[in-house]
């Protein structure tokens, strides 16, 4: 070893020498002392290593700390995290579906900080019942006789099944047995509530008729499963839900929607495929409908089970239906979310609606404007609903494209910006798309990309 070297390694700091510094004392108020030490003792051993292995080693006081710090920040950044969605992907199920409007995020927020009313009833001043939250509100905007909120939809589906047809028959088409995200199959899902599985049609028709032959005894309900992430063409045909609805209960069984989407207002008024509302299922004699709080209808994760009263009665007494229910976030953020329906804001609100109800004019002032200030150019092109509604709809749009020398690594370099950004590459360009980018990240977004030009 040279007389450098070890010189070197004797003028490293102690470790306590680190600790009671100024820097030290902000370290240990912002990560606690453990961690600042461990992460102090990791710096030192890595000098040294480096030290003796021959290596530069910028082993000043500032130096240390400042690779400390990185290193303490990197420990405690959390993997879950917000980003800038600049895909046009609105709703992005692996970038946590629909964003909540501003008064959902106050409403979490005031929920979340202190005591609430969440099984309190103030009136009677005495234990009451989270289920009155959304409840009668999720009735009146849907027109259904009662409303039950639970986890998600999945466990929605469950638990209906496991309440209404558990060792019983579910009549439903061979088309609609469907693999949703994350490798989740309808039937795996359906099959876990006890009740059996009767496929009746053929994958691309299914015909009304198909239904009523396959009734028996132990029949309990007939099932729709709304095809809403993919869809079907050509030579098709399916039964109407008014159709199903008269089979079913002429024989004295259910019909059940599984909708999914949760959409509660047309789309077609925006130039997109009409998608089935929950209005519509109710009115066309569906007994209960299943749809999820975080997709079109714009609220936090949910499962949402609205119909019939005497079968909600029946759902609420469940034994699964607590292992499910829906926390007093969820409840917060949902009845925010709902609001903006009954007061016919969701438009401007719901930051779902709002993104699909943009102008493209607006969208493409926007593009314009980032191209110059970032440089690129704006070229036209389409943004996805996604988030399984609406499957292969697009909406036009304007994005800023910029060309790069190699587009992986720029990409990786805006997952890692903070906050980070998520963009898409098309024909070698990076693209972004202004519509779903939330009003405030714009700054965040022309930053990022200015700093990985530089």
């Amino acid at each position: 070893m040279s007389e450098k070297t070890i010189n070197a390694l004797r003028t490293l700091p102690a470790v306590d020498q680190l600790l009671n510094s100024p820097t030290g004392h902000d370290l240990i108020a912002r990560y606690g002392r453990s961690q600042t030490l461990d992460a102090l003792r990791a710096e030192l051993d890595s000098c040294r290593a480096g030290l003796r292995a021959g290596k530069s080693i910028a082993s000043d006081l500032d130096s240390i700390f400042e690779r400390t710090t990185r290193a303490l920040e990197n420990t405690f950044r959390p993997s879950l995290r917000a980003v800038i969605n600049a895909t046009g992907v609105i709703i992005h199920t692996n970038l946590g579906r629909a964003p909540l409007s501003l008064a959902a995020q106050h409403a979490i927020r005031e929920v979340a900080a202190q005591y609430n009313t969440l099984e309190f009833d103030l009136d009677e001043g005495k234990r009451g019942s989270r289920l009155v939250h959304a409840g009668s509100l999720i009735a009146e905007i849907t027109g259904a006789e009662a409303a039950l909120v639970v986890n998600n939809n999945a466990a929605g589906l469950v638990l209906l099944l496991s309440a209404l047809a558990k060792e019983r028959e579910v009549i439903i088409s061979r088309g609609q047995l469907v693999e949703i995200g994350g490798g989740f199959r309808v039937p795996e899902v359906m099959e876990q509530s006890g009740a059996k599985l009767v496929e009746v049609g053929a994958t691309n028709r299914t015909r009304a008729s198909d239904y009523e032959r396959a009734i028996t005894p132990n029949s309990a309900l007939l099932m729709r499963a709304h095809a809403s992430n993919f869809k079907m063409v050509g030579f098709t045909e399916s039964a109407s839900l008014d159709e199903m609805a008269e089979i079913a209960h002429r024989h004295h069984l259910y019909l059940v929607d599984d909708l999914g989407s949760g959409a509660l207002l047309d789309t077609a008024q925006f130039g997109l495929e009409h998608e089935p509302t929950v209005q519509e299922s109710l009115q066309a004699g569906v007994d209960l409908v299943a749809f999820s709080g975080d997709k079109l209808l714009g609220g936090p994760q949910a499962g949402i089970l609205a119909g019939k009263k005497v079968l909600i009665d029946l759902l609420k007494r469940h034994p699964l239906a607590r292992a499910i229910r829906a926390d007093k976030l969820c409840l917060a953020g949902l009845v925010a979310t709902l609001d903006h329906y009954r007061k016919g804001e969701a438009l401007e609100q719901i930051p779902v609606w709002r993104m699909i109800a943009r102008p493209l004019e607006d969208i493409r002032s926007t593009a314009q404007n980032w191209a110059q200030q970032v440089g690129g150019t704006v070229i036209e092109g389409e943004s996805t609903v996604g988030g399984g509604s609406l499957p292969g709809a697009t909406l036009p749009t304007a994005l800023l494209a910029l060309e790069v020398a190699h587009a992986d690594e720029y990409m990786d370099g805006l997952r890692h910006a903070n906050p980070p950004v998520i963009a898409r590459v098309a024909a070698g360009k990076v693209l972004f798309d202004p519509r779903t980018v939330l009003p405030g990240q714009e700054n965040f977004l022309m930053d990022s990309i200015n700093s990985q030009r530089t």
